[in-house]
């Protein structure tokens, strides 16, 4: 089994930052590929950002280019979400999700999933 926590979540002005943590625990060795995905209320979960453990390769949606940054410390487990220039529209839960053989935007592609962790970004 897998088990994924997020952390670092919050209410923070438009334009401010956070950073979101997502740690792996369990069977590490079964993930290849981590992301993350929101949803607003009333929308669908939409993915946001992946990474691929190995390579590092990473993948964004176009509403978060340039201002979200997905990272990775493999000997801490931990996958990060720098975002930058927070829009209200950004505002939703946040969750961590992972897996083996991954289409990186695709949801139900991804094995494990965190709680999610809620960010608010005021206007």
């Amino acid at each position: 089994q897998v088990q994924l926590v997020e952390s670092g979540g919050g209410l923070v002005q438009a334009g401010g930052s956070l950073r979101l943590s997502c740690t792996v625990s369990g069977r590490t060795f079964s993930i290849y590929t981590m992301g993350w995905f929101r949803q607003a209320p009333g929308k669908e979960r939409e993915f946001v950002a992946a990474i691929r453990l190995k390579s590092s390769s990473t993948y964004y949606a176009d509403s978060v280019k340039g201002r979200f940054t997905i990272s990775r410390d493999n000997a801490k487990n931990t996958v990060y979400l720098q975002m930058n220039s927070l829009k209200p529209e950004d505002t939703a839960v946040y969750y961590c999700a992972a897996g083996a053989f991954i289409v990186p935007a695709t949801a139900s592609s991804y094995d494990y999933w965190g709680q999610g962790t809620q960010v608010t970004v005021s206007s």
